[in-house]
């Protein structure tokens, strides 16, 4: 990629990001917590791009950022505690989790293959310009390189990304300068990342307590700061597979092996930013099939490939529970 581009937020700097991003590009812009660095959450291959421009280790689901409530109610299931959390804090630091509501557009590589979705308004002029603008909801985790101090200006932005990333917008110092609080209304609200916002601040809102958050293996988050079970299908994964046994399906990466039943390809030009969008979506169908056995081909190992890795090997690991479909 060639050298990034840093525009100062004037008259027409928010149209350029949208069009920017409907490109399939990334850009960084301010919010009031931080810096996010934006794709478009509906383009897996744009999150992909994402994934490998922050060198994230794992597919960890992102928040996809929209500007206003009536947005999010059109992506996820909103329960009355979400609504009156959406109420008092939106637009503002708060990301609630909910469980995603049939149809969504936004990719299964955005929320790691979850049923549930990570989702913020925030509360800067700015960003909400740009999410009018490009008018689809945008997954924006912070615009560093992964582990790296967490950007509160463009300058912090660009000394981590430039020529990684298309476009960073600056709009100013972000004024909060700590992540949004993360809260999951699932079932009972309970707080899976600290942050913008006070556990007081948010118990008042509600009128309750909130639960304490689940306990959960490290390597599995249910968003960003907390920890679940990414989705695993039910039909066991046989890894790296250099032939296909009698009845079974195949994930295929490149040339793909004859004699499967049936069978679905990562990429077939080997493009491991393509296998990473189509990752999730095609374990689902091929669970879907009621194979004994999916087969899959091996994956190279750089780049997106270790997270592509990562991810099969967790999904072929022996399941102690049975797997639930919802």
């Amino acid at each position: 990629m060639s050298k990034t581009r840093l525009i100062k937020a004037v008259p027409g700097s928010a149209r350029a990001a949208a069009d920017c991003l409907s490109r399939g590009g990334l850009v960084a812009f301010p919010t009031e917590t931080v810096y996010g660095l934006g794709a478009d959450a509906t383009d897996g291959q744009a999150v992909a791009r994402l994934y490998e421009a922050k060198g994230r280790p794992a597919f960890n689901p992102l928040i996809a950022h929209v500007s206003n409530l009536d947005t999010a109610r059109q992506l996820a299931i909103f329960n009355a505690d979400a609504e009156r959390l959406a109420a008092a804090f939106w637009p503002g630091p708060l990301t609630l989790v909910l469980p995603r509501k049939a149809g969504c557009p936004v990719s299964d590589l955005a929320t790691a293959g979850l049923d549930t979705i990570a989702l913020r308004v925030p509360d800067h002029a700015l960003a909400r310009e740009i999410l009018r603008a490009f008018g689809r909801p945008v997954v924006a985790p912070s615009a560093n390189i992964s582990g790296h101090v967490s950007p509160t200006t463009a300058a912090h932005v660009f000394e981590d990304l430039d020529g990684k990333i298309d476009l960073i917008v600056d709009g100013g110092p972000a004024p909060v300068g700590i992540e949004s609080t993360i809260v999951a209304c699932i079932d009972v609200p309970a707080i899976l990342r600290p942050g913008g916002l006070s556990r007081q601040q948010i118990e008042a809102a509600l009128g309750h307590g909130l639960a304490q958050a689940m306990e959960t293996a490290e390597e599995t988050p249910l968003a960003p700061g907390m920890l679940e079970s990414h989705y695993a299908p039910r039909t066991a994964l046989r890894l790296s597979a250099t032939g296909v046994e009698p009845g079974e399906v195949l994930l295929a990466f490149g040339t793909p092996l004859p004699g499967a039943a049936a069978m679905l390809n990562l990429s077939e030009s080997g493009d491991l930013s393509e296998a990473a969008a189509n990752l999730f979506g095609h374990l689902r169908r091929l669970d879907a099939m009621g194979a004994p056995k999916i087969a899959v081909m091996p994956v190279p190992y750089q780049g997106l490939g270790e997270a592509i890795n990562d991810r099969l090997r967790r999904a072929a690991a022996p399941k102690e529970f049975p797997v639930s479909s919802s």
